[in-house]
């Protein structure tokens, strides 16, 4: 997954590097702040849970540290949990971009197909209810997308995680964490594709499964 995210550095136009200014700097952040040096791309750095600092001091002490590191196009304190500074940062964001033609036309709201959608909504619901327990280890495809009517489509969703320990969490007694997850994640899916559906989730452990690009593939987020 690592040689994707280098390869996708190269081709923006701005990198937005956010990070938890609540938390001391350690070596994931310096990781990330060596592969946007290497890039040499426009990038605006993001502060974000401002609103967990008693004080400005550390906030004020990381900014003077990243600016010496990096030749910030911005630099914005946000709490995205109060939406403190969002705008704001919405505002930089356009600013630094560079102008051109809409690649995709008004009505056009993405470029992902139903069946990625479907996938990300699962998992965004997994993180939701589960972030303490299970953060980043978990992924979601898309096995079978069957449309047996106008009115009805038949949906079924592999959950990946890396150990046998993980599943049992995701699961949960009596399968409850998953049909909650699941109740939560087919009513969206229903919104957005505008009629019933029976989503089917089912939980598979694959080891590192980050480092296998069949999967990464199906995910749309091959190289």
């Amino acid at each position: 997954m690592m040689s994707i995210v280098q390869d996708a550095l190269l081709g923006v136009d701005l990198v937005c590097l956010m990070r938890d200014a609540s938390e001391p700097t350690g070596n994931g952040d310096r990781f990330v702040l060596e592969l946007i040096q290497q890039s040499k791309k426009p990038a605006i750095l993001i502060l974000n849970k401002t609103d967990k600092l008693k004080d400005k001091t550390g906030l004020l002490t990381l900014i003077d540290w990243y600016s010496h590191e990096y030749d910030w196009r911005e630099v914005v304190p946000i709490s995205a949990l109060r939406g403190k500074m969002i705008d704001t940062l919405l505002d930089q964001m356009v600013k630094h971009l560079p102008e051109g033609e809409p690649l995709f036309g008004e009505d056009e709201l993405t470029d992902q197909s139903q069946r990625t959608l479907a996938a990300e909504i699962v998992r965004e619901k997994i993180l939701q209810m589960m972030a303490e327990e299970i953060p980043y280890v978990t992924a979601v495809v898309t096995e079978k997308w069957e449309e047996e009517r106008e009115d009805f489509t038949r949906i079924y969703c592999a959950i990946l995680v890396e150990r046998a320990s993980q599943k049992k969490i995701v699961i949960g007694k009596g399968a409850a964490r998953l049909k909650e997850i699941g109740t939560a994640a087919r009513l969206e899916i229903e919104n957005m594709i505008g009629h019933r559906c029976r989503l089917e989730l089912f939980v598979k452990v694959e080891a590192e499964w980050r480092n296998k690009q069949h999967l990464l593939d199906e995910m749309g987020i091959g190289g």
